[in-house]
């Protein structure tokens, strides 16, 4: 039997069991001999993060041709409009690559969301707004990349789910095992 493990990474942590520099690292948080993380998430982005001791099935979580969906909640700036929403529906030019089409919706603020620590930059004359986005890959930053080029950069990032798992009631820095 499999051992999977979904950790809600908080914001300032590796996806590996190293610190380097100013980021701790998972070790920090986790004392489980033989697992590793499948897939990455960014030191300045938090949320699910799977970790495995199956080969076979950190692949399939990580590989983009798995097509395994992404759910992500962005805070923005700006107040996007539906005309935003349709380019990350449709596919965003990168300059390197075309991004796949993407679920996009505006949110409100998730529920029992957590303070971050640093909090974001916060601007009295420039409001906010939560997007949700579900992709089935994920290049290096693509999706503050996503919202920076089409005019909302990325505060805040949490990645909510990873296929079927989900953060559930997992505060940063807790985690579950599964057996599958």
């Amino acid at each position: 039997m499999s051992r999977l493990i979904v950790f809600n990474k908080p914001y300032g942590v590796l996806s590996q069991f190293t610190a380097e520099g100013r980021w701790q690292g998972l070790s920090d948080y986790l004392a489980l001999p033989g697992v590793y993380a499948a897939g990455r998430l960014d030191a300045d982005s938090e949320g699910v993060l799977i970790l495995t001791d199956d080969g076979a099935l950190q692949s399939r979580i990580a590989d983009p041709r798995h097509k395994l969906p992404k759910t992500y909640w962005a805070q923005v700036e700006g107040i996007p409009d539906e005309a935003a929403l349709t380019t990350l529906r449709q596919g965003v030019d990168l300059g390197d690559f075309v991004t796949r089409p993407a679920a996009a919706r505006v949110i409100d603020e998730p529920a029992g969301l957590w303070p971050r620590n640093p909090p974001i930059r916060f601007r009295a004359a420039i409001p906010t707004r939560w997007i949700e986005l579900v992709i089935s890959e994920g290049k290096n930053r693509q999706v503050r990349r996503m919202t920076a080029k089409i005019g909302f950069p990325t505060l805040r990032l949490i990645r909510a789910a990873v296929g079927e798992w989900t953060l559930g009631e997992l505060q940063p820095g807790e985690w579950k095992e599964l057996h599958v």
